[in-house]
Formats: structure tokens, C-alpha cells, sequence
């Protein structure tokens, strides 16, 4: 127990967690704003290769509920193991921040015939409905994947989730298919843009 909270002694490592956390909170808020501004902004529908010619399948709960799963599992790893931390939250707050901007950028409409996610369901402050491109749900679980590319069980969790999730929000019509493609390719984008930025958490994280 002492060994795994031993990176908590050092003033650095606790600033560093610090300020991952204040990054996730102000990335989140940014999200939050961008994901408005997509909706009142969204447009029509267009076509897609795998929507136009699929029926929409009610996976709303999938959705939902998987997302609540899959933050939970990410908690669970950074209180396992907290020396991953700080570099795991930072690289999740820079990928939100560079989704938000995606996202306010283009403003295609939702598919028709989507499922419907609850108006009341607590996701709805981080999913708004114009909010597209690229799949959030597809791309996170990648960049996690990437993350522990040299960790073969969490390797294959995360890669396995990105593309179940990617399934599920193409089946659902929640996502058009350039959005769940291109978030493999922007992920990877990520991961490399957070080892540039988060060097030091990158020696937290590879450490023992």
C-alpha cells in the first residue's frame, strides 16, 4: 500500500496531479459550451455509406450507461495505480479540449430515425446532439489503448471498447461514419501531442 502512494511524497508529482485535475475541470467546461454552440448550430443531415443503408437500434442505454462503465474503469486504473495519474487525466483533458474544437468547426445536423437519449439523463452535459465529429466514445477508449499499448490486458480493454463503442454509435445512428473512422486517426494525433507535452508524467507513469 505504502509503495503505490509513494509518488505522493514528492511536492512535484502532487503539483502535477493538481494540475491534471484542473485541466479535465476547465476541458470539461469548455466541452460543455462547445458542445452548445455545435447544436444551435447544427445544420441538415447528409448521407453516410453505413446509416443510409442500416435501421437505427435502440442502444441509447448502451450509450449512456457503457460511457458511465468505462469512466469508472478509468477512475479504478488511476487509484490502482496513481503514479499513471496525472499523465492519463492530462492526456484526457487535451484530447476533450481538442474534440471541443472539432466540434465547433462543423455542424452537420444528426442523422434521422438516431436514438433518442433522455433529456434527463445526466450524459446529457457532455452529449448535446450536434456534437459529431469526431466519436468521443470511439476515440477515448483508443487514446487509453495507445496509452497502454506496452500493458497487453489494458491494451486490449481499451481497443477492444473503442471498437465496440464504435459499433454501437454507428448501429444507433448516433455518429456518421467519418466521425468513428477519423477518431482513430485524431487519437493517435493525440497520444503523440500529449507525450510532447506531458514529459515529466510521462516519467511518473513508466515508473514503478
Amino acid at each position: 500500500m505504502k509503495e503505490r502512494f509513494k509518488h505522493f511524497s514528492d511536492p512535484r508529482f502532487r503539483r502535477s496531479l493538481f494540475l491534471a485535475v484542473f485541466l479535465l475541470l476547465i476541458s470539461l467546461t469548455i466541452n460543455f459550451y462547445a458542445g452548445i454552440y455545435a447544436t444551435e448550430k447544427a445544420s441538415n443531415a447528409v448521407t453516410d455509406i453505413i446509416l443510409s443503408n442500416t435501421r437505427a437500434y435502440d442502444l441509447d442505454e448502451i450509450f449512456v450507461y457503457g460511457s458511465w462503465v468505462l469512466v469508472a474503469f478509468i477512475a479504478y486504473v488511476c487509484a490502482k495505480r496513481p503514479s499513471k495519474a496525472p499523465y492519463i487525466i492530462k492526456s484526457i483533458a487535451l484530447f476533450v479540449i481538442i474534440r471541443a474544437a472539432f466540434i465547433t468547426m462543423t455542424h452537420l445536423g444528426p442523422f434521422p430515425q438516431a436514438a433518442v437519449i433522455s433529456p434527463t439523463s445526466f450524459i446529457r452535459y457532455f452529449v448535446f446532439g450536434g456534437d459529431l465529429f469526431f466519436s468521443g466514445h470511439t476515440g477515448l477508449p483508443f487514446l487509453l489503448a495507445l496509452i497502454f499499448w506496452d500493458e497487453p490486458r489494458l491494451k486490449w480493454i481499451f481497443l477492444l471498447t473503442s471498437l465496440f463503442f464504435g459499433a454501437v454509435v454507428l448501429l444507433a445512428h448516433l455518429h456518421y461514419t467519418i466521425d468513428v473512422l477519423s477518431a482513430f486517426f485524431i487519437s493517435y494525433g493525440i497520444s503523440h501531442i500529449a507525450l510532447k507535452l506531458f514529459k515529466k508524467d510521462r516519467e511518473f507513469f513508466l515508473s514503478p
